[in-house]
């Protein structure tokens, strides 16, 4: 096959696998079924494995094909699969447009690349943090949900008012509750961090952060079909040199470092005398070199690391605004013991070994009641999902986020059991309650409780305030979420550590007349 062909369909194969994945996270048209956003993504390597590690199955191996297109043609995963590295190459595309950078061989520094992965691999019986930082499909989530779909939303809100005072009401407004968070203010230092490297230093996050790329690359070296300089036919004319993305050509000695080559096919596009061949090849074409540790470029990469402070985003909609002084000086500190996991997590302990913080339920979710945590599981839990029910409630018969977790982190939960399965357990603080502090009507958390395990009950005279059932309770949030008063709701929801199933609510039957089947 002609070399410019092999280039314009690994472009082509990567704009396909970067678009379709961006638009999973920023479908805030729910265009994209679940089944089909989860078959999207079965390629993506870390998330593939973590699910494979719970649920061994052919639906979940992934990973496994990954390493076998590895061991034939090389590392087909970072060039044309991963987000992360398709979002590196179109930000090195655009930045060319300005001012040419031309690349040189540099020193593999290989004892940084392995502590990581060594690092990723020790961590992964201990939970998901250090993973969910290194994992390149987990931080392209985080960037597309947190960056990209807000810039969606604005775009559609924008053209849906434009067409509602021409008269059209074709499109409709998108209500989105993202505010400023860590996830967010971390998402963006990682996306400008991540410019500069490849910018300056091309796919060196790839080669030397990344283990994904590192364990792949070691597989590369003994992979069928490598990229080989044959001796004979070389000019040494350097344009293979100056157009290797990851710094692996050796122009010199006529050597190419397989380990970190990403099989761009630039260097082939750029050979005029046509000495760099893809080719079966027994030989081993990487070079070992000494480890020359360039404090500059550490430097830049302990700042993807850095600790970022920030606020967790919380919504600034509420269900119900409270009369100018009512239910405003509430005094009882709300204290939940345990955070509230998404449906098909199973249990705090299972999710956060399994959630790598990719962020796709978030972006999935309808009611956008799953957020991005900051300190809420602590820092080993740092950027996982969790329920905040400041922001909505889980609607009673959705399982759109259990059915696109590409990790298994969330479990497939069927509608049926959905309604039974309870995230946590609500509580009634009655000092905070606007019926006790202000004698006045509410009832806003037995509204739109949907199992009634919220039900009001006589209070003074004609008021009735909250009662709840925790036995029939299923954690929704919908109450809590529904509380007019603050600072501190009067009443809350406190995750389940383990998820349980909640009593099946009782039916009310209602009287027949005259013996009808209806009675009205």
């Amino acid at each position: 096959m002609h070399r410019s062909v092999l280039k314009i369909t690994r472009i082509v194969v990567s704009l396909i696998f970067f678009f379709i994945t961006l638009f999973a996270f920023a479908d805030i048209w729910h265009l994209l079924s679940a089944g089909l956003t989860h078959d999207i993504l079965y390629l993506q390597f870390v998330p593939s494995f973590l699910k494979f590690i719970t649920v061994p199955a052919l639906a979940s191996a992934g990973y496994i094909l990954i390493i076998l297109f590895t061991a034939i043609f090389g590392r087909i995963y970072c060039s044309s699969v991963c987000p992360l590295g398709s979002l590196q190459d179109i930000t090195a595309k655009i930045a060319g447009w300005f001012r040419k950078k031309k690349m040189k061989f540099s020193n593999a520094t290989n004892w940084l690349r392995y502590s990581f992965l060594a690092l990723a691999i020790i961590s992964i019986p201990a939970g998901s943090f250090v993973i969910s930082l290194l994992d390149p499909f987990s931080n392209s989530g985080r960037i597309f949900n947190s960056l990209l779909k807000p810039c969606v939303v604005g775009v559609n809100n924008l053209f849906a008012k434009l067409l509602i005072k021409s008269g059209s009401y074709g499109m409709s407004m998108v209500d989105d509750k993202m505010a400023v968070s860590a996830a967010l203010v971390f998402s963006l230092c990682f996306l400008v961090l991540i410019t500069i490297l490849v910018i300056r230093n091309g796919r060196i996050f790839c080669n030397t952060v990344c283990p994904v790329g590192t364990m792949l690359g070691f597989i590369t070296r003994f992979s069928l079909f490598r990229f080989r300089i044959n001796n004979q036919t070389c000019t040494n004319c350097f344009r293979c040199e100056v157009s290797c993305k990851s710094g692996c050509i050796d122009s010199k000695n006529e050597i190419i470092d397989s380990s970190r080559c990403v099989s761009c096919f630039n260097c082939m596009n750029a050979c005029s005398s046509g000495a760099i061949k893809y080719s079966i090849s027994r030989k081993a074409s990487y070079v070992k070199t000494p480890v020359v540790i360039d404090d500059g470029r550490r430097d830049k990469l302990k700042l993807i690391f850095a600790s970022v402070f920030a606020f967790s985003g919380f919504s600034f909609i509420k269900a119900f605004v409270l009369p100018e002084g009512k239910g405003l000086n509430t005094t009882r500190p709300v204290k939940k013991k345990y955070q509230v996991t998404p449906p098909g997590s199973l249990s705090l302990k299972y999710f956060g070994e399994k959630c790598t913080a990719c962020h796709l339920c978030v972006s999935a979710c309808p009611s956008q009641v799953i957020r991005p945590s900051f300190m809420e599981y602590g820092l080993q839990g740092i950027f996982q999902a969790h329920m905040d029910y400041n922001s909505g409630y889980c609607n009673f018969e959705c399982t759109l986020c259990t059915e696109v977790c590409p990790s298994g982190a969330l479990l497939p939960v069927s509608k049926t059991d959905k309604k039974l399965l309870q995230l946590g357990k609500s509580y009634f603080i009655k000092e905070n309650c606007i019926v006790f502090t202000d004698n006045t009507d509410c009832g806003a958390c037995s509204e739109h409780c949907p199992t009634k395990a919220v039900h009001m009950v006589p209070y003074k005279g004609k008021l009735k305030i909250p009662e709840v059932n925790n036995k029939i309770c299923v954690g929704c949030g919908a109450c809590e979420y529904a509380c007019p008063v603050k600072p501190f709701k009067a009443i809350y929801v406190d995750g389940n550590p383990v998820h349980l199933l909640a009593q099946k609510p009782e039916e009310k039957q209602h009287p027949k007349k005259n013996g009808e089947d209806f009675p009205f």
